[in-house]
């Protein structure tokens, strides 16, 4: 396969992957609660800042991926099978929102009157969350693992360029945040939520088919 190849085809797979998991639809819903003391330009800010955080966490954990697997003793099958998990478990639970518990009026209050709610609750953990980073671990681990030569370095940027890609479209979403919130309704945001919520499971279902296919060919 030839590195344009390779390169496009890491940039679609990450951008096609992760924008599920981030689920940009979820995030603006909880930028218009805890962002409704912000004045436009204002909100804005924030929504450049959290973006820029987000890319500069996922890019982090991609490049380190190898490092912290080795440190702990993590195997290829076992990061599938956990991130997996933990991504079929958000999307359950964005599928089924009524098993979620409700927030405190509190910390509601308290997640409002924050002066600076870019890298949290924005970035993380709701643009980078433990999926999407758990995700991108997979990806450097995989292509660590199955990469040749020169290979490993135009996969590796590939993703590096979904993952901007990705915070592009998440910033575009949440600057847009108002005009979808009147046109979609509560319903329709609901139910874009449910839909990012089964392709999550989707996601996290073949990650741990993935990850147990490798387990016993091992």
């Amino acid at each position: 396969m030839s590195f344009a190849a390779d390169f496009v085809g890491y940039v679609g797979l990450t951008v096609m992957t992760l924008l599920p998991i981030i689920n940009p639809v979820g995030t603006a819903v909880l930028l218009l609660g805890i962002g409704a003391h912000l004045d436009p330009v204002a909100r804005e800010r924030q929504v450049r800042k959290a973006c820029i955080y987000a890319s500069g966490i996922l890019i982090a954990f991609l490049l380190l991926g190898t490092l912290i697997m080795q440190v702990f003793g993590i195997s290829i099958p076992g990061l599938r099978i956990a991130g997996g998990l933990v991504i079929a478990f958000i999307g359950f639970r964005m599928l089924f929102p009524d098993a979620l518990p409700e927030v405190s009026p509190q910390s509601i209050a308290e997640a409002r009157v924050k002066a600076d709610i870019s890298f949290s609750p924005l970035a993380m953990p709701s643009l980078s969350g433990p999926g999407s980073i758990a995700t991108v671990i997979s990806m450097s681990s995989t292509i660590r693992h199955e990469g040749e030569g020169a290979h490993v370095l135009v996969e590796h940027v590939g993703v590096v360029v979904g993952i901007c890609v990705a915070a592009l479209v998440c910033y575009f979403v949440l600057r847009a945040a108002e005009q979808l919130s009147r046109k979609l309704g509560s319903a329709g945001i609901d139910a874009i939520a449910r839909i990012m919520g089964f392709l999550m499971i989707c996601i996290g279902v073949q990650f741990v088919i993935n990850g147990v296919g490798e387990l016993l060919n091992t």
